[in-house]
């Protein structure tokens, strides 16, 4: 059987769902797979870039499509984006695709899903959804009533191509159960998490750091972001929590790597004259066993609305880093839990300064603790390794089934 995986940005792009995906299709070809990645030539942060059409990448091929390279600035022009990716995808899969093989649709971009999903079934392809986020629902709580009032259509498509799939893969038990709420039958549905690489990035001592003394933070407690941060995430918590210890010479808030949040936090931070938060670009994959370790305490952020439609993946860098965690959303959510459940953070709602300032302070006086916090943090992160065995498992399984 070959597997094809249809996602809008692949290798070597430096994006979560790229990464991810990189990491799972060198494991299935080492196992001796046929793996193929469909994407488009951008990168996530370069929508100008031009990669190659066509590559092989550690035992995997990549069959890159054109199209527009609007970028990710404006609603319109990622529109536009994402319609031609899935014109020119729909040609790759009508040109490439058999009976027999597998296609993986991942959600970039949106409705990638009901786009090609029952084209492949036609086709005779076994197909299996990866969602690493539900849409229609994430835009109508980022965007709002304008949405709201046309996505009635768009979710009916959704629905009835996870109805007819093979399988549907979710990323957290909160998103599985949103799934099986909406018709999904429950033994289609299955939990794989995502991953980092336990192995590339571990624990390291801040005195070890080459970053610390590159970008001036030897001696100071950083607050870190990293990744990117966008609609789905609050920053004018962090920025108020900044603005507020802007007279402490010893904290610093980082934030590495791009989005529309990262823009606006920056932006007012300068309007405000705080000197205490330093920007950084998106670092290389080989560049993240420091860049992860550099901060003290990371943070993280996910709107309340979004439970069970998003799950941070960052969540997994941060436990590998072996630092602690303040989550900035739902204080009932899945990563809240998590953080409770392992005493490695702290949790507050939007706009809880004083929550926020607490948990920052109180390990910032107490570096012990914030290690302590860091150890157990790492001592629950999942092995990759048993998400490989869950994918290969779930692959070879539809392997085995004959086509109808």
């Amino acid at each position: 059987m070959r597997i094809f995986f249809f996602n809008r940005f692949v290798a070597p792009d430096l994006s979560a769902t790229s990464q991810l995906l990189a990491d799972l299709a060198g494991h299935l070809a080492a196992q001796g797979m046929a793996v193929t990645l469909v994407g488009s030539r951008q990168r996530y942060d370069d929508a100008g870039a031009l990669l190659p059409e066509r590559e092989r990448i550690d035992g995997f091929d990549v069959l890159r499509v054109g199209g527009s390279r609007f970028g990710r600035g404006a609603l319109a022009g990622r529109a536009l984006d994402y319609a031609s990716y899935l014109r020119a995808a729909r040609r790759v899969l009508d040109a490439q695709v058999s009976r027999g093989d597998c296609v993986v649709l991942m959600t970039d971009p949106p409705l990638l899903g009901a786009h090609l999903g029952l084209r492949a079934r036609r086709r005779g392809a076994r197909v299996v959804h990866w969602l690493q986020d539900l849409f229609p629902e994430v835009a109508e709580v980022l965007l709002g009533p304008a949405v709201r009032a046309g996505s009635g259509p768009l979710r009916w498509l959704r629905d009835r191509s996870l109805r007819q799939a093979d399988r549907c893969v979710a990323i957290s038990g909160a998103m599985a159960r949103r799934l099986i709420a909406r018709g999904v039958a429950p033994e289609r549905v299955g939990v794989i998490e995502n991953w980092t690489d336990e192995n590339a990035v571990q624990p390291l001592a801040a005195d070890a750091n080459p970053l610390r003394g590159a970008w001036g933070l030897q001696g100071k407690f950083v607050v870190g972001y990293s990744g990117n941060l966008g609609r789905a995430h609050d920053w004018r918590t962090m920025l108020e929590v900044a603005t507020g210890l802007r007279g402490r010479d010893d904290i610093r808030f980082l934030l590495i790597g791009g989005g529309r949040g990262q823009q606006a936090l920056v932006a007012e931070a300068r309007t405000r004259g705080l000197d205490n938060v330093l920007l950084k670009p998106y670092q290389s994959r080989e560049q993240l066993a420091h860049s992860l370790t550099l901060p003290d305490l990371h943070w993280l952020s996910l709107h309340p609305a979004l439970e069970g439609c998003i799950f941070p993946s960052k969540w997994y860098g941060i436990l590998a880093a072996g630092r602690p965690a303040l989550f900035i959303g739902d204080p009932q959510g899945e990563i809240a839990q998590r953080l409770r459940a392992a005493d490695c953070g702290a949790a507050v709602a939007p706009g809880d300064v004083p929550g926020a300032r607490r948990c920052i302070e109180r390990l910032a006086a107490d570096p012990a603790a914030a290690r302590d916090c860091g150890a157990r943090a790492r001592a629950c992160l999942p092995p990759r390794a048993s998400a490989f065995a869950a994918w290969h498992g779930l692959l070879s399984g539809l392997a085995s089934i004959p086509s109808s």
